[in-house]
């Protein structure tokens, strides 16, 4: 609970109060960067996934050529194991033979190969981009499915009207759809939050602490250091952090539901 000092070997485990709390919020330097990488890890990830999956969704409630077949590939990142995902990036952000690099070189007055995950500066986007990249499918489809069950009486009465396609978007594609967005930024927010398996595959939380984020923090603290007592304590701001999000999600929604 992060008010004990808990031992190995089954000692007993003092009482410490509030202590591992105080050397968090006053003593721990890098508390704050944690926090602070945490918050641009998700919200990075929750904006690029959603707006991703949003735009995909309303291409595929489109009529074209191989639309089913479309509908299916989408489904291959979400479905694609972590670890076989991590190792295709790494090898595709290789800063000497990635097939990143041999895209990027084209850019005139580039000098040398970017370390897309040995940088400082690029991790927590190429980061942020593999996580994006791995969890939009699922919110297409979620957002598709809210697409397909707007009535076209809608869209027909907005052509009737005068409405172009941005209006049509505006005033009947948007409300119809906004719980299932405001809900898929819920779970975005919340597997984003809790990823650790991309980040921890992909940099460890570095180089140094660029990726480091909370839920990586509390696995280093309790299982690399065995500090169980202050990764507790980690834990348990985690949860209140999640709980605090989670909470205003919901409020939210409530009065979106209250406003229609």
């Amino acid at each position: 609970t992060g008010f004990t000092n808990i031992r190995v070997l089954g000692k007993p485990a003092p009482w410490v109060g509030l202590a591992n709390y105080r050397r968090m919020f006053f003593d721990d330097p890098n508390f704050w960067l944690v926090m602070r990488n945490t918050a641009v890890y998700v919200v990075g990830v929750v904006i690029t996934a959603v707006a991703v999956g949003l735009f995909t969704a309303l291409l595929l409630n489109r009529n074209f050529i191989g639309r089913g077949l479309a509908r299916t590939m989408l489904t291959v990142p979400w479905a694609f194991p972590d670890v076989a995902a991590v190792l295709a990036f790494i090898w595709i952000f290789n800063p000497t033979f990635g097939v990143a690099n041999v895209f990027v070189r084209l850019i005139p007055g580039l000098t040398e190969n970017p370390k897309w995950l040995l940088d400082g500066h690029l991790a927590m986007p190429t980061v942020i981009g593999i996580s994006a990249w791995k969890g939009f499918p699922f919110y297409s489809l979620v957002i598709l499915a809210a697409l397909q069950a707007i009535p076209l009486e809608l869209y027909e009465a907005a052509r009737v009207d005068g409405a172009n396609a941005v209006q049509s978007f505006r005033y009947v594609t948007l409300p119809g759809i906004r719980p299932t967005l405001l809900l898929m930024v819920v779970l975005a927010t919340i597997f984003a939050f809790r990823q650790f398996t991309l980040i921890w595959l992909t940099t460890g939380g570095g180089p140094g602490q660029a990726t480091e984020t909370l839920v990586v923090r509390i696995y280093s603290t309790a299982f690399r250091f065995v500090d169980l007592s202050y990764g507790a304590a980690l834990g348990v701001i985690g949860f209140v952090c999640a709980f605090i999000v989670t909470t205003v999600f919901m409020v939210l929604q409530r009065q979106l539901a209250q406003g229609a």
